[in-house]
């Protein structure tokens, strides 16, 4: 018989928010991976998965910016014990903060798939900058090093259309 792991996610919690990390994979098979994440103090990127993604609030509130077909962006509020379905393509930005938590259910990564995250200026919505990779091991935190090279480039940061430089969070 397989291993059915059962695991508290409030044992989690509390270690991400001792340690400061922010992902705490749960589990990982081929076709499913569910990890628990902690807020991240500032979020502004726009995440595109290639498959569907479920986000349940164990703790505190989350504001989802996502951006429909047209490229608008609306923002869906998801309380605390509820949660979201969201579809495969649409780019989504998660944002909770520190002291809240997630639980993410989507389907493991399959062979050359690339997530892909897109950074938008504020000041006229244009496109800034998309990172691109392959998530073979979730637990090496893709969203944080997708950050760090956005972050890490000034070039990255600043807006080809009207110049405003996005600041370093």
């Amino acid at each position: 018989m397989p291993e059915m792991p059962i695991v508290s996610l409030l044992d989690r919690a509390r270690h991400l928010a001792a340690t400061g990390e922010r992902v705490s994979v749960l589990w990982q098979q081929p076709d499913s991976l569910v990890f628990l994440a902690r807020g991240r103090e500032y979020r502004s990127e726009f995440h595109i998965n290639a498959c569907d993604e479920v986000m349940v609030m164990v703790k505190g509130e989350m504001r989802l910016h996502y951006r429909t077909p047209e490229g608008k962006e609306e923002v869906a509020v998801i309380p605390e014990g509820a949660a979201i379905h969201t579809p495969a393509g649409v780019p989504h930005s998660p944002r909770f903060p520190p002291d809240a938590f997630a639980m993410i259910i989507e389907r493991q990564r399959r062979a050359g798939e690339v997530d892909r995250f897109q950074w938008y200026c504020r000041s006229c919505d244009n496109l800034l900058h998309e990172e691109r990779c392959v998530v073979d091991d979730y637990a090496r935190d893709p969203v944080s090093q997708a950050y760090k090279r956005f972050f890490d480039s000034l070039d990255h940061r600043t807006c080809k259309r009207c110049g405003e430089v996005m600041p370093v969070s």
